[in-house]
């Protein structure tokens, strides 16, 4: 694999933690308390790998009224008291992470206080700190290329011998603007209730897996 590939970049939410089922359950909470009703699989549809400011702004089209500050903070609160609670690693990790044979890290919509107390409770911040990058680095989020791109910069290596390992339409948009190669993770808990999959195999992702424990091998063989 380190032949054909620079750097493995991962997605954080739904891809090596299993939280976007906990994470969906705060915001549409939060997002009801103001007074607005979002379905779940609207807010899968629209929400999935952007970050708050993305899906506040995204409110303030739709509904006419963006997240307040009020809000975030008690979506913040909430969150990482569910997190504490019940999140978990997506199977497979952290082992497959020896097994990749090339420098990785992880980029990540969320805040790097959220990415890195999820990386933390699940086992895995050792594996990646300090090459953790969040949104909040870059001017433009996922369905932009900004973040990958920043990531690659900071890791030294070239975006076309990059490949992303993705779970949400945005961030394979981004990857694929980048020059990245995209791989779709579709094994966690969110994919069947949220009804992402063919959004995501109309996007045409490099590959698309369901089992972390296949990645090594996929990597190498692409």
């Amino acid at each position: 694999m380190s032949a054909a590939f620079d750097l493995v970049i991962f997605d954080c939410d739904g891809v090596l933690v299993d939280s976007e089922p906990l994470a969906m359950r705060v915001l549409l909470a939060a997002i009801a308390a103001q007074g607005a009703t979002v379905t779940l699989e609207t807010a899968y549809s629209n929400y999935l790998g952007r970050s708050l400011a993305s899906i506040s702004a995204s409110l303030l089209n739709s509904h006419g009224a963006p997240l307040g500050a009020a809000a975030l903070e008690a979506m913040r609160g909430d969150l990482y008291a569910l997190y504490r609670r019940e999140l978990r690693a997506n199977r497979g990790l952290p082992e497959v992470l020896s097994a990749l044979g090339a420098p990785f890290c992880v980029a990540s919509s969320s805040t790097l206080e959220r990415i890195r107390l999820s990386l933390d409770l699940t086992g895995l911040l050792p594996r990646f700190e300090p090459n953790i990058f969040s949104a909040s680095m870059v001017e433009n989020g996922k369905p932009a290329p900004d973040l990958f791109l920043h990531a690659a910069e900071k890791m030294g290596a070239d975006p076309k011998r990059c490949v992303v390992i993705e779970d949400s339409p945005a961030g394979i948009a981004a990857a694929k603007s980048a020059g990245m190669k995209a791989f779709a993770y579709l094994g966690g808990s969110h994919i069947a209730p949220s009804g992402l999959r063919p959004k995501v195999e109309a996007l045409n992702p490099d590959v698309m897996f369901s089992d972390m424990h296949a990645l090594p091998d996929l990597v190498g063989s692409v």
